[in-house]
Order: structure tokens, then C-alpha cells, then sequence
């Protein structure tokens, strides 16, 4: 099912593509369920091994517009404080000023900016992602997982996806060289989503 535009650049300018009715039919705001959402990374340790960590709080917004996929959009705040990879000391050390710097920088957000299909339920978001005071352009791919009504009734779409970033783009520099070559901290991070959002009901009449 296709979400956003796909890009035809054989095609007509005058043509007129069809609206898919179940596409149209999810059209409509969506809150992200942070219950059953997920927010993630994956970065290089010691350069043998991979230490992954999530961000327990987040929220955002989806806007499906499925009649005109161009003008969907997706925003997305994470609190920076609420970061976990299973260790504290490794926790404190990335909220404190050698990584995040939280304190002064507690949210990192992403506002996407452009939407284009892929291929089937395959998608890239663009959009800017700021991490203290850094904006710079980030592209997420993104596989449409379809949508249901769960046992509440509420109506439910769900995406996953990954992009790869260099931290160092966004002033998280910080190194300790190894005594056999390399250093502990690879700059190259993997960014993991894993999204369900839910559909704000519709206003009454």
C-alpha cells in the first residue's frame, strides 16, 4: 500500500493517478503510542563488539494524508535523559557533557521535510534532525507495516526503519583512544525505529 507519492518522472504531466481507497481511508492525525514504540541505536564499542540503547521517553505526531501523500509529515521529540543501555555509569556518561550534554540540550527531534516511495511498502523520510544545537538533513528508510484496529478500537498504523549517521556530524566527538589501534568509540551509529501509532478521533459534528 502506498503511503506517500511514488515518483513517475515518465509519466504525463497531466496525468491523474488514483486514490486507493484503503490508502485514502487512513488519512487523518496520529499520536505515536510510546508503549509500543520504539527508539534505538547501534553503535561500534571497543571496535569488536555492538552496545545498543534506546530512549524510553518520546512522543510525536503523524499527519497521513493519503489522498495527496505528499503533504503527509511526521515530528518526533525525544528526551535525551531517558537514554538506557543496560549499564548507569555508561548512561551517565553519555547524558553528561562529553556526549549529549542533556542538561542543556534535553530533547533531540527530527521534522521531516519530504516523503518519496521506494517500492512497495518501502519509503524514505527526509527530514532535519537536531541533536544539541546541530541541524543537519537525515534521511530514514521506512517499511510500512499496514494498519489494524486494535481490541480498544483504536485505529493503528505501524512503521520500522533505520538510518545510519556519523555522530560526529552533530558535535559528539568525544574518543578515548586503544592501546592495540582503534578507538572505543566507532563514530558510525545505526538509529533504529520501531513505530505504532494510533489515530486521533475524528472531531464531532
Amino acid at each position: 500500500m502506498a503511503l506517500f507519492n511514488r515518483k513517475n518522472n515518465d509519466a504525463p504531466a497531466a496525468t491523474t493517478v488514483a486514490v486507493d481507497p484503503a490508502l485514502a481511508a487512513l488519512t487523518g492525525d496520529y499520536a505515536i503510542d510510546p508503549a509500543h514504540s520504539s527508539i534505538g541505536f547501534t553503535v561500534r564499542h571497543a571496535m569488536v563488539t555492538n552496545v545498543r540503547g534506546s530512549f524510553g521517553e518520546h512522543e510525536g505526531s503523524l499527519k497521513l494524508d493519503g489522498s495527496d501523500p505528499a503533504n503527509s509529515a511526521a515530528s518526533i521529540d525525544v528526551r535525551i535523559a531517558s537514554v538506557d543501555t543496560g549499564i548507569a555509569d555508561r548512561d551517565g556518561h553519555l547524558v553528561g557533557g562529553d556526549f549529549f550534554d542533556a542538561e542543556k540540550f534535553p530533547l533531540m527531534t527530527f521534522r521531516s521535510t519530504a516523503a518519496e516511495q521506494l517500492g512497495g511498502d518501502k519509503y524514505r523520510v527526509t527530514g532535519d534532525l537536531t541533536i544539541k544545537d546541530v541541524t543537519r538533513p537525515l534521511a530514514i528508510d521506512l517499511e510500512f507495516n499496514g494498519s489494524a484496529t486494535d481490541v480498544y478500537g483504536n485505529e493503528r498504523v505501524g512503521f520500522e526503519g533505520s538510518a545510519d549517521i556519523l555522530r560526529s556530524d552533530w558535535g559528539l566527538t568525544w574518543n578515548a583512544a586503544l592501546e592495540t589501534g582503534g578507538v572505543m568509540v566507532s563514530d558510525k551509529v545505526k538509529l533504529n525505529f520501531d513505530i505504532s501509532a494510533i489515530k486521533a478521533a475524528a472531531p464531532q459534528a
